[in-house]
């Protein structure tokens, strides 16, 4: 290997990544993490025990377009298709950003689809649980931020019959049906909850503790 092959060499390999630490900057993640890695066990612990402790509140006067979603991301790309493309494997899209083709492997039940249309981008704290922990007294704008929020583990890729089985339901009430994922999803729920301060009832916090123990 020549001496000017070698130098060109090395500084491709550092230009890419270069670019990948970039990347990486702009997200707040590596490139097509799915979803952004959420706080460990022991925070999640920790976390947990600081959140305030409330029965859960009405759902008077909520509906899901105080929400807004999904907004702009790029150019035609909303935040429905950017989680498509980063959640799935191939994933091909046409001219107004639509997932046209690839994979996407649901965590929740470790099913594999080939059509967008069996996908569902589930809120992993879904919108009307937030609005009874405490998003009823928030702004739009900052619902609407919490609808899209692509920087925390709040928005992934599952099947669509089970993330319509889950609805609103918080996880004293709904896990997800493959249990080896009940670790990694009670850390994402209480990094969600802790981020924005929202609040947990009794029984939801009994079910975060049990699983975040055995973690």
């Amino acid at each position: 290997m020549s001496f000017v092959y070698a130098r060109h060499r090395v500084a491709a390999l550092a230009a890419v990544a270069a670019l990948a630490s970039a990347a990486t900057l702009l997200s707040g993640t590596p490139a097509h993490a799915a979803p952004p890695t959420p706080v460990d066990a022991a925070t999640a612990r920790t976390y947990l025990g600081q959140l305030t402790v409330r029965a859960e509140g009405s759902s008077d006067g909520y509906s899901r377009e105080k929400f807004p979603h999904w907004s702009t991301v790029s150019g035609a790309c909303n935040t429905r298709e950017t989680v498509l493309e980063r959640d799935g494997s191939g994933v091909q899209q046409d001219g107004s950003c639509a997932a046209v083709s690839g994979t996407w492997k649901s965590p929740y039940d470790n099913a594999t689809w080939s059509a967008a249309s069996d996908v569902d981008i589930d809120h992993v704290v879904p919108l009307s649980e937030a609005w009874k922990s405490g998003a009823n007294s928030w702004t739009t704008a900052r619902r609407q931020g919490f609808a899209n929020d692509l920087g925390r583990p709040q928005l992934i890729a599952v099947t669509d019959n089970v993330n319509q089985a889950k609805g609103d339901k918080d996880p004293a009430e709904w896990m997800p049906p493959v249990a080896s994922y009940h670790c990694f999803y009670a850390r994402m729920w209480v990094d969600v909850k802790q981020h924005y301060g929202l609040s947990v009832d009794a029984a939801e916090k009994s079910k975060l503790a049990a699983v975040l123990n055995g973690c």
